[in-house]
């Protein structure tokens, strides 16, 4: 009896190294059908699932969410499903739970990496990422991962820093640019610009980019920490956390959430929400809602300018 192929939707454009060296090149050396989405469209991946038999789909992770949220799920047969991939951005910590509601044949993985670590530096698969739905996961075997502070000592163990990236898929340079590689690069380590932590059984979690911490009255605030938050409330879609100038406290915490159509929430209700699960200074003053996805790359990752523009904040 012949072996079934195995298929994968891919929906990340290929001059990204998520579609290109992820994806495509993931699924070629396995030997899986390959199909191509021009752009990404919830309700089309569901069809192309159900007609091609596909068995794994994935991207940011607003991507599978869009899809669980898409009305036609239910309407067609997606029981072919074995994975469900995530990556690019963290995903909310609910989500594989819910992932394996809607597919339960299937798996989910978490994965971490930059394009100067050709894609993946961790994964947190199967039920690693149910038992840590909030992790990044371990690094690959052929990754080193370290936390480092502003004065480059490491970090112990639970404490937040950058994350420090060594092994042979790391870049040896910027391409005609030593200055750039001089300073993100220290003895073979890639400095990735993100902050996080090891635990103690060395698991990675990704708290935020440095660029986009929070920093109200000297206080560090991780926007990756508030969106989650966000994300836990049944009616919440998609979140963005951004910054709001304040005179005196420097940043207050600013929010734009799309909500699930035929939903009704109010601002204190969300801010409720989060204030039930983080410190009451984290807790966004303002929360605006969209009435349509939040607005992100043709990687899928959020644009925080365009969440100002929108919020009008921008400068």
């Amino acid at each position: 009896m012949p072996t079934e192929q195995m298929g994968q939707l891919i929906s990340a454009p290929l001059f990204h190294v998520t579609g290109s060296l992820a994806m495509l090149c993931g699924s070629t050396i396995t030997g899986s059908k390959i199909v191509f989405m021009y752009k990404w469209d919830a309700d089309d991946a569901i069809r192309l699932i159900e007609k091609e038999k596909l068995h794994s789909f994935g991207g940011v992770p607003s991507m599978p969410l869009q899809v669980l949220e898409s009305p036609i799920l239910a309407q067609h047969d997606t029981s072919t499903i074995r994975a469900v991939l995530f990556g690019g951005a963290p995903p909310a910590p609910q989500l594989a739970r819910r992932v394996k509601e809607a597919f339960p044949n299937s798996s989910s993985s978490n994965g971490y990496g930059l394009t100067e670590t050709s894609a993946l530096t961790t994964v947190c698969v199967a039920e690693d990422y149910l038992t840590h739905p909030e992790s990044a996961g371990m690094p690959a075997a052929v990754c080193d991962i370290k936390i480092m502070s502003d004065d480059e000592n490491q970090m112990p163990t639970g404490e937040i820093g950058e994350i420090w990236v060594k092994g042979p898929q790391v870049i040896k340079g910027y391409w005609n640019n030593p200055e750039a590689t001089a300073k993100a690069i220290t003895d073979g380590w890639l400095h990735t610009g993100d902050l996080g932590y090891l635990d103690q059984e060395g698991f990675l979690f990704v708290v935020d980019r440095a660029k986009d911490m929070l920093l109200r009255g000297g206080e560090n605030i991780y926007c990756i920490e508030v969106e989650s938050a966000l994300y836990d409330h049944p009616a919440v879609i998609d979140a963005a956390v951004v910054g709001i100038p304040h005179p005196v406290l420097g940043e207050e915490v600013g929010a734009l959430v799309q909500i699930r159509p035929g939903d009704t929430v109010t601002e204190k209700d969300l801010q409720d929400h989060v204030a039930a699960q983080i410190a009451a200074f984290k807790v966004p003053i303002r929360i605006d809602q969209y009435p349509e996805p939040l607005p992100r790359n043709a990687n899928g990752k959020i644009m925080k300018p365009e969440v100002k523009k929108i919020m009008g904040l921008a400068e």
